[in-house]
């Protein structure tokens, strides 16, 4: 089972959390000139997550992104590399037009449960601490991707193995955020 590769954050041994890590910068891949993004907090809700939309580095099969207030979020260094991959997307996800890192992902729709928390991939970070991945997200999606559906056992097995749950959805918390915001929307929940 440890045959089985999802990505080197995970595969090398996940991290704990620092104690009083208050954030730190990330980078984009390119070896001058480097897209800096500070972020000014610890993340929350870290998770590998196998959607088709989400960077991976080269190799792995998931991607591991958190989220952080989007006010704790700045553009400090070469911004004009920066583009939206998929301006229509629900996350615009700002990536670098010269190696391809997608350094954070912004939700601007106002109306959408996570509008005010940009993701956020800090294995683009040279600091240590930030918070640990605590589940994996939308395992399944990996196959839209090219993994061949009778490695789904084996890839479970291995993110229960690392515990780090695996959904076909996100965390059962942040489904219930996600249907709570859409209750509230139309007037069923207060």
């Amino acid at each position: 089972m440890s045959e089985v590769k999802l990505h080197p954050v995970l595969d090398n041994g996940i991290k704990p959390a620092a104690a009083d890590f208050a954030g730190g910068t990330l980078q984009c891949l390119c070896s001058t000139n480097k897209v800096e993004v500070k972020i000014d907090a610890q993340t929350l809700h870290n998770h590998a997550c196998g959607c088709s939309k989400c960077w991976k580095p080269a190799g792995a099969k998931f991607a591991v992104i958190a989220v952080v207030p989007r006010d704790k979020v700045s553009v400090t260094a070469n911004a004009a590399k920066l583009a939206i991959v998929d301006e229509s997307a629900t996350i615009q996800r700002h990536a670098c037009k010269d190696c391809g890192a997608h350094l954070y992902g912004r939700i601007e729709n106002q109306n959408h449960a996570f509008h005010g928390l940009d993701f956020v991939h800090t294995e683009l970070s040279p600091q240590t601490g930030w918070a640990a991945p605590g589940f994996a997200a939308f395992v399944s999606s990996v196959i839209e991707t090219g993994t061949p559906p009778t490695e789904m056992d084996a890839i479970r097995a291995r993110f229960n193995a690392i515990g780090l749950p695996p959904y076909d959805c996100l965390s059962p918390a942040l489904m219930d955020a996600l249907a709570a915001h859409v209750a509230k929307q139309n007037g069923v929940l207060k």
